[in-house]
């Protein structure tokens, strides 16, 4: 097992290119099943999560390519339609096979993804909205059976709360669907638009793209021609280095990102004292005269993102003054605070809210990843803290984040990968 070594009171200076956005990429991936032609995307980033979901692909007998960022992915050879336990375990975005396995084979079995670091993600949302559709669902040994024997029926689905996940599966069973599929309540982050948007090129006419009502003419099971398609930026990979230029106070600029997706965050690191120069695509962050407290409460897009909570939890620990984070969306998200606390961070917890009492001196020492956000905030921390940090468990970061270590010693961080020590 990696982690990384760390050594602190750091100045940054230079440029990090932005990677493909994995949250489009999953779902997008996903969408190759619904492809009658080889699906070509480019901009996918090279991250444990994208080589999950491929796998799964290939053991449902698909195949695959994918040299630098570039894939292709030919699903007309698929023969199978369960996605087992093995593979769904290590990633609950397994879950968005669901959707165009069922609308293109009428049946399929997914295994139920189980629990998750960060706290509870229930499929419920998906079943009952594929049930509406005209799907048979019936839970069985840890796997969702479905079966559409008539195939998917065009209807109005109500969300009774914004997910994300579940709008893109439904919104690829509508693709296929016979006749037109609304969806009230619908996320409307950018990953999400992206997929509606490709969707929409391929011939699957959408209406409502980027708004909370999506309307989906289905084909009728007729397989769609995919054009080659770019994965949009990383707008969280972004918000996470432009939260490395604030915590060191620091000059940075960042390329192949888009501002437009980053609107709540650049807005906070504003309040904070930060400034910008920004063009189509690149954002360069100013070092500031003083780093302000900041109140934050997690929402959907176009809202606060939760996915953004922890990096500004350690940013708010080098502010001067109280902040306030409310997290809304995800029960478990504060389990960062206690390794920060390691650091030497004032940080209390009342339910769903932390306070964090700043400016405090942070000093390195051995700390833990338990998810993904949690330990690009402990890399953050660890740039700003005397001495040395050693951050474990990386293969949390190994998920989502291209070549941390390396972007980050292009700008001047003294970071490190090194094998753990055999026990």
């Amino acid at each position: 097992m990696d982690y990384l070594k760390i050594q602190g009171n750091t100045k940054l200076q230079g440029t990090i290119e932005i990677s493909g956005a994995k949250n489009a990429s999953l779902p997008l991936i996903a969408m190759s099943i619904l492809a009658k032609n080889s699906v070509v995307m480019k901009n996918l980033p090279q991250v444990a999560d994208i080589n999950t979901l491929l796998k799964l692909l290939s053991n449902l007998g698909a195949t695959f390519s994918f040299n630098n960022d570039v894939a292709t992915i030919n699903t007309s050879s698929l023969a199978q339609t369960k996605a087992t336990y093995d593979i769904v375990k290590t990633m609950r975005a397994s879950i968005l096979v669901l959707g165009p396995l069922l609308a293109r084979f009428g049946h399929c079995e997914v295994s139920l993804p189980g629990g998750c670091a960060i706290g509870q993600r229930p499929v419920d949302l998906h079943l009952k909205a594929l049930e509406q559709m005209g799907a048979n669902i019936e839970i069985k040994a840890g796997y969702i059976e479905a079966t559409a024997p008539n195939g998917l029926k065009g209807c109005e689905i109500i969300f009774d709360k914004i997910t994300v996940t579940g709008t893109a599966n439904i919104v690829m069973a509508a693709a296929l669907a016979d006749g037109k599929t609304t969806i009230i309540n619908a996320a409307r982050e950018p990953e999400v638009v992206q997929l509606c948007e490709i969707l929409n090129n391929s011939g699957v006419k959408i209406d409502g793209i980027g708004t909370a009502v999506l309307t989906i003419n289905g084909s009728n099971k007729e397989l769609l021609n995919i054009p080659k398609f770019t994965i949009i930026p990383d707008r969280i990979e972004a918000g996470t280095y432009l939260c490395a230029g604030a915590i060191t106070n620091s000059e940075i600029t960042l390329t192949n990102v888009d501002a437009s997706h980053l609107g709540a965050v650049i807005a906070k690191l504003e309040e904070m004292g930060n400034s910008f120069e920004i063009t189509q695509n690149t954002i360069k962050i100013l070092p500031t005269d003083e780093l302000k407290p900041i109140k934050i409460t997690t929402q959907e897009y176009p809202a606060f993102p939760t996915d953004m909570q922890a990096q500004f939890m350690a940013l708010a620990t080098q502010a001067n003054g109280v902040s306030i984070i409310e997290e809304k969306l995800f029960e478990n998200r504060f389990m960062h605070v206690s390794e920060l606390q390691r650091m030497g961070a004032d940080i209390t917890l009342n339910g769903h809210t932390a306070t964090i009492n700043g400016k405090t001196k942070l000093y390195g020492t051995d700390v833990m990843a338990t998810d993904l956000r949690a330990s690009s905030a402990l890399v953050l921390a660890a740039m700003v803290a005397d001495n040395q940090t050693n951050v474990h468990r990386i293969y949390h970061l190994d998920r989502g984040y291209v070549q941390l270590e390396t972007k980050l010693k292009n700008v001047g961080v003294d970071i490190k990968r090194l094998k753990e020590d055999a026990i």
